[in-house]
């Protein structure tokens, strides 16, 4: 289970703060405390701040100031996702495309370019389809292009969209059923990931929505999600997740034993 921390983002107020401050030591707090909680990568989006790119580059260079780190640059402007892209030192995940063609051609070579990965949303410009089947569909369109530009399957991770339940109630079981059927798509399985904290957005007791969604969606083969890592019972739900579906082997310090190994 890959996770990637969700907290350097300028939609929270924090660093929204940081960001417009330059306050390098508050980023790398933040960062630090992800990876230290057992996130593989960093999302790093820079949210609706004026100078989008360079922040973004400025995000970049302050967050591998801790050393061997792997991002997933996240930004809605192509020009930001580019300037954050080309200064990672590790390889990089491109979060997102869509399944609209300008984004497509936009997007994927830029990605071929510096040779990352790539976050790919099950939407277009009609916007995010209802039914697992339609999910699957707009799937199978993005990683039938990514693949004419030279991806492989292995280079792409899908995204069924979960959104909030509390105004989408059928949403999550769309999104389980979603994530069984795209690992149909080609062999090997593509890769299917999520933004797990959309699924309780506003709700009550999110933690426990997103505990309890996350073991669903990891029994569906989940492969990765963008998550709080900071949330500890969070991350001990997925390696026990890991070890109740048989890919890890048991042994009473389990929980240890994975962070230790990653």
């Amino acid at each position: 289970m890959l996770f990637i921390g969700e907290r350097l983002n300028g939609m929270f107020r924090a660093v929204k703060k940081a960001i417009e401050e330059r306050d390098k030591k508050a980023i790398l707090e933040i960062a630090e405390k992800q990876m230290e909680n057992g996130a593989h990568y960093l999302d790093i989006n820079v949210g609706p701040v004026a100078a989008g790119a360079e922040a973004m580059e400025w995000m970049v260079n302050t967050v591998q100031e801790i050393g061997d780190v792997k991002l997933s640059i996240d930004s809605a402007k192509v020009n930001i996702i580019e300037a954050g892209l080309k200064l990672c030192k590790n390889r990089p995940i491109l979060n997102s495309i869509t399944a609209d063609d300008e984004k497509i051609s936009s997007l994927l070579p830029i990605a071929k370019k510096f040779g990352a990965q790539v976050i790919a949303l099950t939407m277009d410009d009609k916007g995010v389809p209802s039914t697992a089947e339609g999910r699957t569909e707009l799937a199978a369109m993005i990683l039938a292009a990514a693949q004419e530009y030279g991806f492989s399957t292995e280079d792409i991770y899908l995204d069924p969209l979960i959104l909030p339940v509390n105004v989408a109630q059928d949403c999550p079981l769309q999104v389980l059923k979603a994530i069984a059927m795209i690992r149909e798509l080609d062999v090997p399985s593509p890769k299917t990931i999520l933004g797990l904290s959309n699924v309780s957005q506003k709700c009550a007791s999110r933690e426990l929505i997103n505990r309890t969604f996350l073991a669903m969606a990891m029994y569906c083969g989940l492969d990765a999600a963008i998550l709080d890592t900071n949330d500890t019972e969070l991350v001990n739900t997925a390696i026990t997740s890991r070890m109740l579906l048989n890919k890890d082997i048991y042994c009473d310090s389990y929980l240890s034993a994975f962070r230790k190994n990653g």
